[in-house]
Formats: C-alpha cells, structure tokens, sequence
C-alpha cells in the first residue's frame, strides 16, 4: 500500500504548519492520519459516518472517473485500469504527451483538466490514495503507442506519488520509452523547509497549463521539463478551512470549536471568527513574507497570476467574498494582478475553505497561460490584466425636473413635508408593534423595515424641499424605497408609488388620485401575486381604493371620502387575523398560528391614517 499518510496530506489543504500561529498539529493530536487510511481509531466523540452519495465505498472512484467520461465525448478510459485518456490519442503523433495523476477526491482534479493544450490523461487513485504503478505504466505505453515523441509525468510532492509514478517511469525508460518527470512542490506553509520538500498542492493545475502549452507548441520534451521546473519553483499555495472533509464510508476526521479555522497544519483561534479580509491577510503576509523558507518572492511591482481555489465545501457567496479580499489585499502592496482564476480548481471533497495560489509571471509565461485550451475544468478566463482595469461605471443619472416656482407649488411643497413627516413618524412609532405582529407569520422584521424606510425619508426631507408635481413626488419616493426599505415591502411600494404616478402626469384632480389609486393597486397585484382576502398589505389598500371611487363623482369631497376609506383600510387590516394566508412569507405558516393582524395591512392603513391626520389639520 501506498504511504497515504503523506499523499493525503492535500485534503487538508487547510492545515499547513504556520510557524508561531501553529497551535496544535494533527498527528501530535490524535496520533493517527486525517485520511483515516491508518488503523488508529478516530476520537469517539466525533461524528458517526457522513452520508454520501455514493453505491459503495469501494466503487465511488471508478464510478466517479466513468461519469466524467460518459459526459465528455474528447475523454475515454484505458480498459482495466481507472485511466482517462484523450479520446483523439492519434494527433498527438510526433508531440509530447503530459500524464498527472493522484488520489480521487480532488475533482475536478486532474481528469477535469485533460484536453487539447493541457493534459493527455490522468491516473486516479482511490480516494486520497496513489494511484498504482501498473495503471500509470499502461497510461505511459498507450501515448506512446500513439506515436508520442515521450511522455512527461507531471507529480505532486508526497511520498506514494512520488515512488509510484517514479517506479513506472523507470519501468517505462527500460523499455525505451522516453520518458521524464517534475515534482510540483507549491506549498507555502512551513517556515523551515524538511527534507522531504514542498508538497504539491492547488498550484500543480498552473504546471498542467504551462506545460500544456508548451507541448500543443510543438517544444520537446527536455525543454518542457526544464521550463515548467523553473516556474513551479516561482509559485506557492496555502490554504485555510472550517472545518473537515469525511472520506466514503468513515467519520469527519477532526472538529474546531466556533472560535477556530485550520490555517496550515496547525488551529489558529480567532475571535469568533475574524472577517475575511483579516484571514486572507495573513494568508499573503506568510505566502510572502521573506523570513518563510517556502515564500513566494512577492514584491511591490511584482505581476501575479492569482488563483483562488475552493476546496470543495465553501458557498460562491464566501468564495467572491475570499476573492475580492485577496485582490484588494495584493493590490494594496502594489502587486500587480495579471489574472485571476476563481473557482473550484483542486479540492478535498467537502471541505468547506479556500487556498491561494501565487504564480509570477512576465508575459511569455502569461501568453502560456492565455493559450487556447479545451480542458472542460479550466475556466473561460479573459486575457485581460486585473490591476488597472476600471471595474465600475458611473451610474446613471436620473433626468431632472423643471422647477416649479410658483405660490401653489410652494405651498404643495410645505403640506407634501407635513405629510411625509407624519408618515415617518407614525413609522417609526409603530417598529416594535409591527415587529411583534411579523414573529407570528414572517421573520419580525416588518417594523424594522418600515422604520428604514421611514429614516430614508427624513434624510432625503433635509436635503431639500420635494418636488411639487403629485407624479414626480410618487417617483422619487418610489426610487428611495426600492433602494433603502429593502425586502418585499420595499418591492411593492415601489411598485405601487410607480404605478401611480402615471396618472398624475396628466391631472392632480381627484378622479386622477382615484385613477392613481387604482393604477398602484393593479401593478401591486400584478407582481406580487396576491389578491384581496390574502391577508396581506393589499387587503389595506384595496379597501381604501374602493372607497376612493366615489372621488371620480362630480362634487366629491376630499376629506369626507378620505376618512372613509381610512376606516375601510384599518377595518380590513384588523380582519386579516381572521384570514388564511395566500400569498407571502405568510402563506407558509399554519393558518392556526396566525391569530394577529397581518403587519403589512396594519402598516398600510397606519400611514392613510397619518395622512388624513395631516390634511384634516390643514384644513384642505
């Protein structure tokens, strides 16, 4: 059996030692392997077996490598061994074929990463395990019986990878097949370098391109070795995690207390968690720090080839997150970023964290890196330079209204002020009931989102007077709630406020606030789904806008029908307790928890009410 022990090594990406931050090392803690290959029983505490889906244990690799291929027409497998090939082995006639390989459980490494301009084929071993001597030997006789001119055996640092993949070759050289091999070691984590050297981790995918390249250019093979050795010896990787990953068939290999993260071989507290600029900082201060024995020589002016890697468990949320961190923190000691690959390149099943990778680069290595490729793992990356690329426009302005100068507009503009800062601070007094009402039927947050509102509103009020015209007042208002309420609340009276400015744009007369009404309704409805008797804030405002009808009738009274319609909208809010909820968060909740007036409808017919108020003492 292979030594696993140190090939496993990479699924724990995120436990290279770190020096004076190293706190605890796996082995001198538990005493057995975290790739559980070993006898030594894991701590009874942990975990039972993590599912997964899988028809064996023992099958879960071969069946893994086969689902690849069966999906990917360019790939096929060498019969009798867990082999992939490219599937069109005789164009390679006269050009250097490029084998990789490792234990399974690192996808999409290394069969993603087959094709045209990368690699002729992988050989996997079994999860976290060597591959065998005779698959990677039958790997070496069939590019070369394709007519290869030789093969180069591209190996990640660790004990088993390293015997097995050189036993084979010198079976191979034995037979006269040329055949060389290079020894990726990228980590970047111990400050003393033993004597078993750098392990080979994320950045071996970077060796693949390269020497990809080279090989699709036509360069031989002693060449090829000989370059792609110098660039493996100018990049490093380094990795954090949260926590561990679960081999098929046995338990999570270790557990870290909320406080903790694997950084390196070694637990690095943190204070419940620190924020993600905080840890990819001291990622690339140790990746470049020239007291660090593996550092990358990382310097102001220096020009990068970023990766950032998933290993397997981590959220794209977390992962852009890791991103913009590194390349806010390289950019910020004036490292020049000419790319940056985000994505999961090389991972250790599901675990849940990240490594960065460095590669300097000059532009000839950079155009290797930019050549064409049809590895289905490799990313569509633009050949662009990350650093100096302008990543933002300007936004759009909005289109500015004629002013409106006259007695009536000022005065329209002084009540519109009187009104809004009701609204807001009926808004605002009512956080906490509408809050308690919301626990019942959504997540008790409607109070706290009318009250951003209502705080937005009385910022924009002292930056100045609103618009006078009824229309540009509603649309202005509608922008600044899409844009500060959030949530779907936020959503609605945008909605509605947009809708029923249309009207408005033509008359201010009563039949037009009526026709406004009814316009802010339909767009409500529209969207959001919801119809009267759902138990939602449109059960408040229907009810107003059917009183508000009778505005369309010659003589109407403003206030008259106003009140009304307010005692219409507080009456049907207080009638939602009754209803069953059909549409909203609401709906999702058992109608027999839901014996409180729905928050929206009560929020609603508080504002009508506010605004009522308001003109009953201006005596409009």
């Amino acid at each position: 059996m292979p030594n696993s022990r140190n090939h496993c090594s990479l699924e724990f990406l995120g436990r290279y030692g770190l020096g004076v931050l190293v706190t605890a090392v796996w082995l001198g803690r538990t005493g057995g392997c975290p790739c559980q290959l070993h006898p030594e029983p894991p701590p009874a505490s942990l975990p039972q077996t993590s599912k997964k889906l899988v028809n064996s244990v023992a099958g879960c690799a071969d069946d893994a490598l086969a689902g690849l291929v069966a999906c990917n027409p360019s790939l096929q497998l060498l019969q009798g061994h867990r082999v992939a090939l490219r599937s069109d082995l005789d164009s390679l006639k006269g050009r250097v074929a490029l084998l990789s390989g490792g234990g399974s459980g690192h996808e999409p490494a290394h069969a993603g990463f087959i094709g045209k301009g990368m690699l002729t084929g992988v050989i996997a071993g079994a999860v976290f395990t060597s591959p065998a001597v005779g698959s990677i030997l039958a790997a070496i006789r069939a590019v070369a019986q394709a007519g290869t001119v030789g093969t180069l055996l591209i190996v990640k640092n660790y004990t088993g990878d390293r015997l097995n993949f050189g036993l084979a070759r010198e079976q191979a050289r034995a037979e006269g097949i040329p055949v060389e091999m290079v020894v990726v070691g990228d980590d970047s984590a111990f400050t003393v370098l033993k004597k078993a050297g750098r392990r080979g981790l994320c950045g071996t995918v970077l060796i693949h391109k390269v020497a990809g390249a080279l090989a699709e250019a036509g360069v031989g093979l002693e060449e090829i070795t000989d370059r792609v050795s110098v660039v493996a010896k100018a990049m490093g990787t380094l990795g954090v995690s949260l926590s561990s990953c679960s081999v098929p068939g046995s338990k999570p290999t270790f557990e870290l207390a909320a406080d903790e993260v694997e950084l390196g071989l070694g637990k690095l507290v943190t204070p419940w968690m620190a924020p993600a600029d905080e840890i990819v900082a001291l990622m690339l201060d140790h990746m470049t720090s020239s007291s660090n024995a593996s550092h990358v020589p990382v310097q102001p002016g220096s020009s990068v080839v970023l990766m950032v890697n998933n290993l397997g468990g981590l959220s794209f949320l977390e992962l852009g997150i890791i991103a913009d961190a590194a390349v806010r923190s390289l950019e910020g000691r004036g490292v020049k970023i000419a790319r940056a690959l985000v994505g999961t390149f090389m991972s250790a099943l599901e675990m849940p964290g990240i490594s960065l990778t460095l590669l300097l680069v000059d532009e000839p290595l950079l155009k290797l890196i930019d050549a064409e490729t049809t590895a289905s793992a490799w990313p569509n990356m633009a050949k662009v330079w990350v650093t100096g690329r302008k990543r933002s426009r300007a936004a759009p302005t909005e289109p500015l209204a004629a002013p409106d100068s006259t007695a009536a507009a000022g005065r329209a503009s002084k009540q519109t002020v009187l009104v809004l800062e009701r609204v807001c601070t009926t808004l605002l007094g009512l956080e906490e009931h509408l809050n308690a009402l919301d626990r019942a039927a959504g997540d008790g947050d409607c109070g706290s989102t009318h009250s951003r509102a209502a705080r937005a509103i009385q910022g924009w009020l002292k930056e100045g007077p609103p618009p006078a015209s009824p229309a540009q007042l509603l649309s202005k208002l509608s922008f600044l709630l899409l844009e500060k309420m959030g949530g779907s609340s936020g959503a609605l009276y945008g909605l509605f406020l947009t809708a029923a400015a249309q009207p408005l744009k033509a008359k201010t007369d009563l039949p037009a606030w009526s026709a406004a009404m009814d316009a802010g309704l339909a767009a409500m409805q529209k969207y959001g789904k919801a119809a009267p008797g759902d138990r939602t804030m449109l059960d408040s405002l229907w009810a107003a806008g059917q009183e508000l009808q009778a505005w369309r009738s010659p003589g109407a009274n403003l206030l008259q029908i106003l009140t009304k319609a307010v005692k219409s909208a507080e009456a049907a809010a207080e009638a939602t307790k009754n209803m069953e909820a059909g549409a909203g968060r609401a709906s999702y909740i058992s109608s027999a928890r839901l014996d409180q007036p729905d928050p929206g409808a009560v929020a609603a017919a508080a504002i009508l009410r506010a605004i009522l108020e308001v003109l009953q003492s201006q005596g409009v």
